[in-house]
Parts: C-alpha cells; sequence; structure tokens
C-alpha cells in the first residue's frame, strides 16, 4: 500500500485566527483536502488554542463521520489530563503523543523512551481502551526504538525536521534520510507501524519514501500550506499524494 496522506490544518488555523472572522474555514479547507485524495486529516490543539481551537476537533470530527468515513482524523498532542479527555470525547482513529512544551512554537523532538516509556505506558493504554490506535513521536534514532515498543503503541512517527533542514544539502540530506531509514527498519523488525512527519514536501518526500517504502503515513502541515498558497489546495493535495507514490 502507498504512503498515506494526511493534511496537517495547523497553519490554516493560524491564519483563521489572525482575525475575529471565521475565514479560511478550517473545516471547509478540510473538506477540500478529503475531496482531492488525502486520506486524513491532522490537527495539534494546544492549550493556548494559538491555532486549532477545540471547537475545531468536534467539527472536524463531524465532517469525516457525515461525508468521508474511509478517511483517518488524526489528533496530536502533549498528555495532559485535558488534552486526553479531549480525544476521548471524539474519538480520533489515531492520536499521536508529541513531548512539547505547550509554550513551543511547534514539535521539535522525539520522546526519551528509555527514560518515559514507564509514562507513557498506562496512557497508551488508556487510549486503547477507547479505540485509538496510538503513535509516539520519535527521533531518528534505532536505539529508541526498543523502549517505545515497551509502552504498547501501535506505530512511531518519525520527527522529519533535521531532514527538512537539509533542503540545500545533498551530502546531508542522504544522511539524514538512511538515520530516518534505519529507526523505520528497527521499529517494523519490532512490529510497530512507522508515520513520519515535520518539513516535508513534493521535493523530499520520494526519497523518504524510496528509503522506507513500507511508511503508512505521512502527516503534513507547513509545506503543503506553502504549497496551497500557490498552487490551491486541491492541486497540492494531487502533488503530495503523488510524492508519496499514490
Amino acid at each position: 500500500m502507498a504512503t498515506q496522506l494526511s493534511v496537517n490544518l495547523n497553519a490554516i488555523a493560524q491564519l483563521r485566527n489572525r482575525r475575529d472572522l471565521p475565514w479560511p474555514s478550517v473545516t471547509g479547507i478540510g473538506r477540500i483536502a478529503l475531496q482531492n485524495g488525502a486520506h486524513g486529516l491532522t490537527v495539534h490543539p494546544r492549550p493556548d488554542q494559538r491555532h486549532t481551537r477545540f471547537t475545531d476537533v468536534a467539527e472536524l470530527r463531524a465532517l469525516i463521520d457525515e461525508e468521508f468515513s474511509q478517511c483517518e482524523f488524526n489528533v496530536e498532542g502533549y498528555p495532559t489530563e485535558d488534552f486526553l479527555q479531549l480525544v476521548e470525547k471524539n474519538r480520533p482513529e489515531q492520536v499521536t503523543l508529541v513531548p512539547d512544551d505547550p509554550a513551543q512554537a511547534t514539535s521539535d523532538h522525539g520522546w526519551e523512551f528509555k527514560s518515559q516509556h514507564n509514562m507513557l505506558a498506562p496512557i497508551v493504554e488508556r487510549l486503547h481502551s477507547g479505540g485509538m490506535r496510538v503513535s509516539l513521536f520519535a527521533d531518528a534514532d534505532p536505539e529508541q526504538v526498543k523502549w517505545a515498543k515497551d509502552t504498547g503503541c501501535d506505530r512511531i512517527e518519525l520527527y522529519t525536521g533535521p531532514y527538512g533542514g537539509t533542503y540545500d544539502d545533498e551530502a546531508a540530506m542522504r544522511a539524514e534520510v538512511e538515520r530516518l531509514g534505519a529507526t523505520a527498519d528497527a521499529a517494523r523488525a519490532l512490529g510497530l507501524g512507522v508515520n513520519a512527519g515535520h518539513d516535508l514536501t513534493v521535493a523530499n518526500l520520494p526519497a523518504l519514501v524510496a528509503r522506507i517504502p513500507y511508511l503508512d503515513e505521512v502527516s503534513i502541515g507547513h509545506g503543503l500550506t506553502a504549497d496551497a498558497v500557490q498552487f490551491g489546495m486541491a492541486e497540492t493535495v494531487k502533488r503530495f499524494l503523488a510524492a508519496c507514490g499514490n
């Protein structure tokens, strides 16, 4: 199966929030993405609601349930009690747990699984009891993967920010994609699924998918939204799907 594309709507929500107005519509843009072949939608509702609002989560859940039942909803966040209650109320198909501080501008590192797996394990179990798949944000480090497995999670999401940062250095790009690939191989050997996300583009996706042909899903927001300014959301989704091998 080709790598699935989940469109992250945070940048759309952040643009909307610049004014006290309802446009651009996060749900409306999500609909366009799904109509044009995206396999799912992703949001990361932070406590200060500086981009995705808690109300967006319920509206996007309804959009998928009512119009795109074959698609998936992925909600990312740090597992505070408020966040856990939010996902338990809205039941996304996948919850991606990230270790970022609420004040961070964006996620920029994976979990330290060796020291944090005992904290994560009961949270993973709680989410599983609600019927949700659990993915954990992970750095490109094969040695950490066995500790991720011990949490009981279903997948890891490779943090691809350093890979995205090599856009102007071909040698560094090859090194980063190999680090990601080695980590993915270690995860797969343990029976974990593999997602990826952060600073992925039409230009750098093909090399990543070629190195990790079993990559389950990529969630993409910033690069996809930037392209949508130029090409429109419908055409941009098609370009990203092609880059994923769809």
